[in-house]
C-alpha cells in the first residue's frame, strides 16, 4: 500500500519512508511512525511522518 492516503497511515505502523536527502536516489529507509506532519488528507509525494528514532520523510509505502 502506498502512503499517499494520510487516512491509512496511523502512529505505530511499520512504513518505508524517503529521508529529504534521499529523494534524488530514492533510497528507502524503514521505521515506525511516530507523528504524522501532513495535515492534508492526500499528498502526491506521500505523507510526511516522523519515526520514533527522529528522522522525518514520506512515505513511501506501508509495510504492515
Amino acid at each position: 500500500m502506498n502512503g499517499q492516503n494520510r487516512e491509512n497511515i496511523k502512529a505505530g505502523l511499520k512504513v518505508a519512508i524517503v529521508l529529504k536527502q534521499d529523494q534524488r536516489s530514492g533510497k528507502r529507509t524503514e521505521g515506525i511512525v511516530a507523528d504524522l506532519l501532513t495535515k492534508s488528507s492526500f499528498h502526491p509525494h506521500g505523507i510526511k511522518v516522523r519515526l520514533t528514532d527522529g528522522q522525518v520523510g514520506r512515505v513511501q509505502e506501508i509495510l504492515e
